[in-house]
């Protein structure tokens, strides 16, 4: 007579998804993410959209997350109506699904055993025609204030971001012979250093000396009017947004304006000028990914003309 064979032992559970998710999230804080896009990005899509759904669907372990179970996931935030009665977007659940994608894949690299990967969805391709040197021109000369000016053409000459303008100050200038290049923390609180054209380094010199005394000393740019306590407080990056937003609608352009168009069409403009993308990586602070992704709208004429440039320069 046989034996009876003992009973297996249950394999181990994977660990629990809160505390999977923030573990992810302390390290993504230890990379160096900023706070607002940990809290905007990955915190709400994680915490305020991922686990809700896992609760309510008795998901509590990474085990439990097999590729089904992922795919109802996509499915479900697809079916999702918003707050205005509508489906979501594709871009709102691409934003909620990409960083589940990035937790599970990072849980992989630590050896956790990982069934699935939930599926983005495909959102459609849009190209955003870039503003011409001209159309910035017409930007520049709605503005009414220097302070306006300087910021249209920080974007529209440098590149700026949104969080970069706002966050300089007049020690962010720095020189070398005539040189002149802006200290920049970008993303993550990464610095790099962008050049300034000569003109734009005078005007900033005759804003900086000639603004009110009572301007925060660590912010190149502040607010038109007087606090309670009788000083200027910081640009917003609110306040600076609606700068350009006024700026467009003044000068009538067929399209709304934004910081991230001008910068998008700087960058057009110094891929067609010859800037090559390792360049335009250290001074516009963009990876090749996002290079390559969103400036596929450069014509067959340019790669003409640049490839003509290249070949007269030997």
């Amino acid at each position: 007579m046989s034996r009876p064979q003992p009973t297996p032992a249950p394999a181990p559970l994977g660990p629990p998804l809160t505390d999977l998710v923030g573990d992810y999230l302390n390290s993504c804080r230890a990379r160096g993410l900023s706070p607002r896009t940990l809290a905007t990005s990955y915190g709400f899509a994680l915490e305020a959209v991922f686990l809700p759904w896992c609760a309510q669907a008795g998901l509590r372990t990474l085990d439990d997350l097999d590729q089904q179970v992922l795919d109802r996931f996509t499915t479900d935030l697809n079916a999702r109506i918003s707050r205005r009665g509508r489906p979501l977007s594709k871009a709102s659940v691409h934003s909620y699904v990409r960083p589940v994608r990035q937790l599970l894949t990072w849980a992989r690299g630590l050896g956790e055993t990982v069934a699935g990967q939930p599926q983005l969805p495909r959102l459609p391709h849009r190209e955003r025609q870039p503003l011409s040197r001209a159309e910035i021109s017409r930007l520049e000369a709605a503005a009414d204030r220097a302070r306006d000016q300087l910021v249209l053409r920080l974007f529209a000459d440098c590149g700026l971001r949104l969080l970069e303008v706002t966050g300089l100050g007049p020690a962010d200038l720095r020189r070398s012979g005539h040189r002149t290049h802006l200290c920049v923390r970008g993303k993550g609180d990464r610095e790099r250093f962008v050049p300034l054209p000569p003109d734009l380094a005078r005007r900033l010199d005759r804003f900086i000396r000639t603004r009110p005394a009572e301007t925060p000393p660590d912010r190149l740019f502040a607010a038109s009017r007087r606090g309670a306590q009788g000083t200027y407080a910081p640009l917003t990056r609110s306040g600076v947004a609606q700068i350009v937003h006024a700026l467009g609608s003044r000068a009538a352009l067929d399209r709304p304006v934004n910081p991230h168009l001008l910068r998008h069409s700087w960058m057009t403009q110094m891929i067609r000028q010859g800037m090559n993308p390792i360049q335009l990586r250290i001074i516009g602070g963009a990876s090749e990914g996002v290079i390559a992704e969103h400036y596929t709208h450069l014509t067959a004429d340019d790669g003409y003309d640049a490839m003509l440039r290249a070949l007269e320069r030997r």
